[in-house]
């Protein structure tokens, strides 16, 4: 059994990866009102719409721990409200991933399970966790740290075709986000992409809109609201990164490790 802290991107990567290798007792925890900026391969989504499928494999929302199996029964993944983790308690996984990339540790120690596995910065494997994933890109991304930290978050976004910081769209201010385009469409440089109260946000890349938060949401100023795939495929809107599925391959990688 196996639960997971966050059902965003990275977490739902982890997931996938693993219900396709047969671990099919997954539940997920995640708080109330989930932000995914690639909502589209994001299991969190759940929480909002009761259900969501990423490349072929679906998550459901339950309502307690009590029914997380019944998902599993229907070969569902279990996501759960539960900011606080109190399923870890009730359930016993033998395996806890935290893929919240809070970039700190917020509460997760090696008393949570018997194999406890953080995804980046913020944890010491050997002492808060027992393992820690490389989730920095380059080349050490998906190595499995076994004593020490991962790499320190670097604020920069991924290189896709020489583009980093262009291809991420941010909130110009604090305020409730307004969509004018969906995930998947086509953008081109200078087109506005949405409002935070009144103030448009523009693409400055050509591309296809990868990810975009819920309409309606509230955001700060400088916050990730966006992201433009200059590859300009649409198919990558509804597939999970290279990034997310090699993790999801190092966290496979931990459970199997013996020791």
């Amino acid at each position: 059994m196996i639960g997971i802290k966050g059902a965003g991107e990275m977490g739902t990567g982890v997931a996938w990866r693993l219900h396709m290798a047969c671990f099919r007792n997954i539940f997920m925890m995640e708080t109330p009102s989930p932000l995914a900026v690639r909502r589209e391969v994001s299991f969190c989504e759940a929480v909002h719409d009761g259900r969501k499928t990423v490349e072929g494999v679906e998550a459901v929302r339950v309502h307690c721990a009590e029914d997380i199996r019944d998902a599993w029964d229907k070969g569902k993944i279990a996501v759960l409200v539960d900011p606080e983790w109190k399923a870890i308690g009730k359930m016993r996984p033998h395996t806890v991933v935290d893929a919240i990339l809070a970039k700190k540790n917020l509460g997760t120690t090696v008393a949570d399970a018997r194999r406890v596995i953080g995804l980046g910065p913020g944890f010491v494997a050997g002492e808060e966790v027992h393992m820690v994933i490389e989730t920095n890109r380059g080349h050490d991304l998906g190595r499995v740290i076994t004593s020490g930290r991962a790499a320190s978050n670097t604020g920069i976004p991924g290189d896709i075709c020489g583009h980093t910081e262009k291809r991420v769209l941010r909130s110009p201010k604090a305020g409730m986000f307004r969509a004018e385009r969906a995930i998947g469409d086509p953008v081109i440089c200078g087109q506005i992409v949405g409002y935070v109260e009144g103030k448009d946000i523009r693409a400055e890349i050509d591309g296809v809109l990868r990810g975009l938060i819920r309409p309606g949401f509230p955001t700060h100023q400088g916050m990730k609201i966006g992201d433009v795939d200059p590859r300009g495929n649409g198919d990558y809107c509804y597939t999970i990164s290279d990034k997310a599925r090699a993790i999801g391959g190092s966290v496979l990688e931990a459970i199997l490790r013996e020791g």
